[in-house]
């Protein structure tokens, strides 16, 4: 025999209310990153830290230049994921007025 569990109402409430008082932080915290993609859509490579490079220290200790960098192809920068999904929408948009 099943016996369905009631949801609780009290667990319920405080849930919802926790969820509604994050929601104006995530909300802030979002457009924030949407501002920071539009003026600035390039952030530094991860990978090599802005340098477009691999940094290589030699034998006696001189930091030397290593290969150009193959997530960002030696620029030192890339597109921030927010830049990409904005312009991936716009491509979106675009392709489907024509």
């Amino acid at each position: 025999m099943l016996v369905e569990r009631l949801p609780n109402p009290i667990l319920e409430r405080v849930l919802m209310g926790s969820l509604l008082n994050a929601m104006p932080g995530l909300i802030f915290i979002t457009l924030c990153y949407a501002a920071l993609c539009a003026a600035s859509p390039f952030g530094t490579c991860r990978k090599c830290r802005g340098w477009g490079a691999v940094i290589r220290q030699t034998r006696n200790g001189r930091l030397k230049r290593g290969r150009d960098c193959r997530r960002c192809e030696g620029s030192g920068r890339r597109i921030r994921v927010g830049r990409r999904l904005y312009n991936a929408t716009v491509r979106l948009h675009r392709d489907g007025l024509r």
